[in-house]
């Protein structure tokens, strides 16, 4: 520890002199809230997987089962909701938290300059707290939307050709939407963090929460489509989850669109491969 430190947490035990100096360093506090988040999402969905007897192989079946099937016979609970919206809680923080990473440790760094030269900084903690409700929000919604879904027939276990379309559909829609202006100009966003933060740059926990929330946005406007992506293969499909999680993460670590619009390419031709699949596995046999 520096002199400065020893200085200001000297008088205080060890262990709790180690904890101020962590939480005194805006950078360390960031990574610390990233690594905790994601990690209990994960360690949610594997706990989940473990009860339901799910192997981690990306297979989602039995997963898929205990979720779906108490909606799609009628019997919808409080539990049941609560349940769902648990998972999509779950996966939000397991995908899109590492993908804040860089966004997280740009606000700290500023902070720790600021810091440096006696400024008043607020901890990474708000900043967190603000981008992790609009997420919570989302998972909220797509929670309600699952039920939704399951319960017409939409989603579920056994749902034919009706929901091989839909995951079609869903790979389709996403990649068309990494072509857009709106997917683009959030993505921008995510990438230059550092723009943002310096021209609105706030001291209350208020108002770097409302930081937050505005990054958290951001962050929706670009990803929301890639996330549905997982009411087609499966919300418990953990193979899915990393890959897309790492997808997205690259997507904000990288400049320009060639990236993005490779990946929209691909989840073009899974939709489009998914949807002839169904309608060939459908057709009608020629009479002989």
């Amino acid at each position: 520890m520096s002199e400065t430190t020893d200085r200001r947490f000297g008088h205080l035990p060890p262990v709790v002199a180690g904890l101020g100096y962590i939480f005194a360093r805006p950078k360390a506090v960031a990574v610390l809230c990233v690594t905790l988040l994601s990690s209990l999402g994960w360690l949610y969905i594997a706990l989940f997987l473990a009860r339901t007897g799910t192997p981690f192989s990306g297979s989602s079946s039995a997963a898929l089962q205990a979720l779906c099937r108490p909606l799609a016979e009628g019997t919808w609970s409080t539990a049941n909701a609560a349940l769902v919206g648990s998972m999509w809680a779950a996966m939000t923080l397991a995908m899109m938290l590492p993908s804040a990473a860089p966004m997280i440790l740009t606000y700290a760094g500023i902070a720790e300059t600021a810091a440096r030269k006696g400024e008043q900084i607020v901890s990474p903690l708000a900043l967190t707290a603000g981008y992790t409700t609009v997420w919570l929000a989302f998972s909220a919604i797509a929670a309600l939307v699952q039920i939704a879904f399951t319960r017409t027939a939409v989603l579920g276990v056994n749902v034919g050709a009706t929901g091989a379309l839909f995951s079609g559909a869903s790979f389709i829609g996403a990649g068309v939407y990494q072509f857009s202006a709106l997917k683009h100009a959030c993505l921008n966003r995510c990438q230059h963090p550092f723009p943002f933060f310096f021209t609105n740059w706030a001291t209350t926990p208020s108002g770097v929460f409302a930081l937050g929330l505005r990054q958290g946005l951001y962050c929706l406007g670009c990803c929301w489509a890639m996330m549905l992506v997982m009411f087609a293969v499966g919300m418990m499909n953990i193979i899915w989850m990393a890959g897309l999680g790492v997808v997205m993460t690259i997507e904000k670590m990288l400049a320009g669109r060639r990236f993005t619009h490779a990946v929209g390419l691909v989840l073009i031709a899974v939709g489009v491969g998914v949807v002839l699949m169904t309608f060939v596995s459908h057709w009608p046999a020629r009479a002989s």
